[in-house]
């Protein structure tokens, strides 16, 4: 049987705060309205479950893969809806003590597709006070992963990675049609690079990019930019949810990656590089 010519995906936009059983529910309730719309895919921004501050909070509140609550209620949620779910990121306590800044991907039936632990730490000085050391709490993963849907493969890749393009560049290379960069993006960053970054990586790859986010302003007076984003293999944006919570959807013709790698042929030109030549 071939695959569906086209699907919707939805991304869902959230404030999450530091309450996780309230969070669970406002993205829970959030995906069944992109449900009820049409959605085939949903996906959830990055910390969907818990927007905490600081190592002793974020860790003090992380879960254990098996006894994760906000893992065990979306796997319901993806089987109580029949639909593909993407959970966004999650802070998955690990032996060691730290943590993994973790996305599942969750088939119709509930169970884990795919897992991929975010890769690149967000460890930054962005003047004026506002610091970042995700490196002092989290454990960095160190695979790239893919995930087959019905209607093509999905890379995965988790906020601040979107900065490394060599990453999704892999995942097109191994057979990625569509990205998925949950984030909790800051304001600034956000207003400054967050949609020229996530066109660029799509243009760059020829592939869909499905960008669910965090809004608002959360514990430890954190600011997120919103504008979740859709965006088509060609660099247009087909949905942007601005700056409220809420759910944004587009219609996803899968054809369009092999017509936009057809017209700029960028993989077939891959080569190795001699040394650059200093003058």
């Amino acid at each position: 049987m071939s695959e569906p010519a086209t699907f919707t995906a939805a991304c869902l936009q959230v404030n999450a705060s530091t309450d996780m059983a309230a969070n669970i529910a406002v993205a829970s309730d959030l995906a069944r309205r992109a449900v009820k719309g049409g959605a085939d895919l949903v996906l959830m921004p990055e910390n969907v479950s818990m927007m905490e501050w600081g190592r002793v909070n974020v860790t003090a509140k992380a879960m254990t893969e098996e006894r994760h609550a906000a893992l065990m209620a979306f796997r319901a949620l993806a089987k109580e809806l029949g639909v593909w779910l993407h959970s966004g990121s999650l802070a998955v306590l690990l032996a060691n003590g730290k943590v993994a800044n973790r996305t599942y991907v969750l088939g119709p039936d509930g169970a884990v597709a795919a897992q991929y632990d975010k890769i690149h730490m967000f460890d930054v000085d962005l003047g004026n006070g506002e610091r970042y050391a995700e490196s002092s709490t989290f454990a960095a993963g160190t695979q790239a992963v893919t995930v087959d849907l019905p209607w093509g493969c999905l890379g995965l890749a988790i906020c601040y990675d979107l900065r490394f393009p060599h990453l999704f560049r892999h995942l097109a290379q191994a057979g990625a049609d569509f990205l998925t960069v949950p984030a909790a993006f800051t304001r600034g960053t956000g207003e400054a690079h967050w949609h020229v970054l996530l066109r660029a990586r799509a243009i760059e790859t020829g592939c869909f990019v499905f960008a669910p986010a965090q809004t608002g302003t959360h514990a430890g007076d954190r600011k997120t930019y919103g504008h979740s984003l859709i965006i088509n293999p060609w660099g247009e944006v087909l949905a942007d949810a601005g700056v409220e919570p809420g759910v944004v959807a587009a219609t996803i013709n899968v054809a369009e990656v092999a017509r936009a790698r057809a017209k700029i042929p960028a993989f077939s030109l891959d080569a190795a590089y001699s040394p650059a030549v200093r003058t």
